[in-house]
């Protein structure tokens, strides 16, 4: 494939994420992975459509939602390096997460690091257009703004806010009560804390999976009809879940696809945990039988 070169100011066409230097120039980042600094770039550019459609919290700071599925769409990788990219930019204190319950997406607030720039990244940009926002937008989920222009942020059709009808946006908000309180997932996080990611991500699949207008959906190598695993998926509960997180310690084999395999799990987890549990009862029970005289 032969391209052609830019003459003049041919490259201004292009839109462009924005990666602060001192992440590549200062001490204190060197250690940061090239791709965790990719995606704070890709967060600061949504942060500009946060703050150009006022979605700010009742302390005036602006904030994004941005799931692991939206990083595994940006930087086209799986879930666990989608998982590890955002610990790792929490780690080193560039962004801070706020968890709001089963089912909403968790706040993502976009650190300024930089004394510097301490006013706002984003106050020259625009004509300062950002110092007049008011708090119109406090839970994205259940307000629509109004779309900007594409010249100022590029859009795509992975924005959560754009991308879905108000009534998908209805039933996934159906979906995510009943999976917050059959699930009991503030119970889950609290008995299996270091399970958190892997509990909101287990939650995200279910949801997306009843939410689906397809009829047929892959899982365990075969295409079922979605109404069979949706039926199924919504008698889950949090012993259920439990299970499966035992499960996936236990594993000790490379996992390639592992929203497939989650699935797989979650639909077999009910048989599979009678199984397990019926067979160790079982096996309990030969060991502490008497011998035969």
């Amino acid at each position: 494939m032969t391209l052609d070169y830019f003459y003049g100011q041919a490259g201004e066409l292009f839109s462009f994420y924005r990666i602060p230097k001192a992440l590549f120039q200062e001490q204190r980042f060197q250690s940061l992975s090239t791709d965790a600094k990719t995606l704070y770039g890709i967060l600061l550019d949504r942060m500009s459509l946060s703050v150009k459609n006022g979605w700010l919290d009742e302390q005036n700071r602006v904030f994004i939602t941005f799931t692991i599925e939206d990083v595994k769409r940006a930087l086209c990788c799986a879930d666990n390096k989608a998982t590890k990219l955002l610990r790792e930019l929490e780690k080193f204190g560039l962004i801070e997460r706020k968890r709001r319950g089963l089912g909403k997406p968790s706040l993502v607030y976009v650190k300024n690091f930089s004394a510097e720039s301490s006013k706002s990244i984003f106050q020259n940009r625009e004509n300062h257009d950002s110092g007049g926002f008011k708090i119109a937008c406090q839970d994205p989920s259940k307000s629509r703004c109004n779309k900007t222009k594409e010249n100022d942020t590029e859009m795509s059709e992975t924005d959560p806010f754009y991308s879905e009808e108000s009534d998908e946006m209805s039933k996934r908000a159906q979906l995510e009560e009943y999976f917050s309180q059959s699930l009991e997932v503030d119970l889950l996080l609290r008995l299996c804390p270091d399970d958190e990611d892997t509990i909101y991500q287990i939650v995200d699949l279910l949801v997306d999976t009843c939410a689906t207008n397809r009829k047929l959906l892959h899982i365990a190598g075969d295409d079922k009809p979605a109404e069979v695993v949706r039926s199924r998926f919504m008698k889950l509960n949090a012993d259920h879940i439990r299970f499966v997180l035992d499960s996936l310690v236990e594993n000790t084999a490379p996992v390639r696809n592992m929203k497939q395999y989650l699935l797989a799990m979650l639909y077999n987890a009910p048989t599979t945990m009678n199984l397990y549990y019926q067979n160790k009862t079982n096996h309990d029970f030969a060991r502490g039988s008497p011998k035969a005289g």
